[in-house]
């Protein structure tokens, strides 16, 4: 039987809420949902748009089902280069501490050899 969801869920996109099993025992390999999120995730509201959208009749439902899942796309992707981006600040901020020690290293490195050259003349 056709539901009004059908015409979303062919095109990819999913209309009920993401639902994450729980398991009885986690490992240190697995990831904190907490401190990333889903990069495909969709804004809740695009969503609660898209199913309001599922409930109209279908000659209002299939003009506007190719512009919300346009906005959806968009926003997917937004959110994968936000997240793309967030990463490379972040790896960018521990390449500048690893280059900062290294600098107070070699600049400690530099002052023990200029005493010790000017300690010997």
């Amino acid at each position: 039987m056709f539901t009004e969801n059908d015409n979303f869920l062919a095109r990819g996109v999913h209309l009920e809420k993401h639902i994450h099993p729980t398991s009885g025992e986690t490992t240190m390999s697995d990831p904190a949902p907490v401190l990333k999120p889903a990069v495909d995730e969709a804004p809740r509201e695009i969503l609660d748009l898209a199913d309001a959208i599922a409930m109209l009749p279908a000659e209002h439902r299939l003009r506007i089902e190719p512009l919300v899942n346009r906005v959806l796309d968009n926003a997917r992707r937004r959110r994968r280069i936000l997240s793309l981006v967030q990463d490379a600040l972040g790896q960018l901020r521990l390449d500048m501490k690893y280059l900062t020690f290294d600098l107070e290293a070699t600049r400690r490195e530099r002052d023990d050899y200029r005493q010790k050259l000017e300690g010997a003349s």
